[in-house]
């Protein structure tokens, strides 16, 4: 799965249920991503929580950070709807 992938299927989970602990856990994963100059704090025990296939997703999110995509088109767009999902807007 490539580091698009998962973030369309973090999107999906997200989507799918915004108040579980998975959606929220990888949610919160995307959110910490964003903040390069604070380090991209995430608690990783948090990967724990996780089955191995979605500790993979955060893990291909990860690696779109390495490649410098948090922030482009395609970040921007999923973001605001997992914003959107997550606040019941």
């Amino acid at each position: 799965m490539t580091p698009a992938q998962s973030l369309n299927e973090i999107l999906r989970i997200v989507e799918q249920a915004p108040e579980s602990a998975v959606g929220l856990t990888l949610y919160a994963l995307v959110n910490t991503l964003e903040y390069e100059r604070a380090g991209c704090l995430f608690k990783l025990t948090k990967l724990r929580e996780l089955s191995p296939e979605q500790r993979r997703l955060a893990y291909g999110l990860m690696e779109l950070m390495a490649e410098r995509g948090v922030g482009d088109a395609a970040w921007t767009d999923a973001k605001a709807r997992m914003d959107r999902a997550v606040r019941g807007v």
